[in-house]
C-alpha cells in the first residue's frame, strides 16, 4: 500500500532553517508527481511546492519563492523541502502528497 513518512519538522527560530524529507514506498516512485502542502491553525491546507516526475519542473507558492526549495531522489524514493529564512507564518503541520494520498504530517514551528 502507499505509504509517506515525513521527518525534519521541529522548532526553529526566524531567519533559521530545517529540511523536511518524505520517504515514499508501496508505488514506483518516479512515475509521479509529488508535491509538499502546509495547514496551520485555522487555516485551510495549501500546497507548498510540487515537483514533476523527473524533478525537471517545479512550482513553489508565492509565499515561499526564493526561500524553500523542492527535490526527489528517485534512487532512494524520497522527496524533500529545503526551508530557509524561516518565518513565524511558515509555522504549520506539513504533509507529503502524491494526488490522493497523504503522510501523517510533520509540524514545523517558527518561533523565538
Amino acid at each position: 500500500q502507499v505509504q509517506l513518512v515525513e521527518s525534519g519538522g521541529g522548532l526553529v527560530q526566524p531567519g533559521g532553517s530545517l529540511r523536511l524529507s518524505c520517504a515514499a514506498s508501496g508505488f514506483t516512485f518516479w512515475y509521479y508527481v509529488m508535491s509538499w502542502y502546509r495547514q496551520a491553525p485555522g487555516k485551510a491546507r495549501e500546497l507548498v511546492a510540487r515537483i514533476t516526475k523527473d524533478g525537471g519542473r517545479k512550482i513553489y507558492a508565492d509565499s515561499v519563492k526564493g526561500r524553500f526549495t523542492i527535490s526527489r531522489d528517485n534512487r532512494k524514493n524520497t522527496v524533500s523541502l529545503q526551508m530557509n529564512s524561516l518565518k513565524s507564518e511558515d509555522t504549520a503541520v506539513y504533509y507529503c502528497n502524491r494526488d490522493e494520498y497523504w503522510g501523517q504530517g510533520t509540524q514545523v514551528t517558527v518561533s523565538s
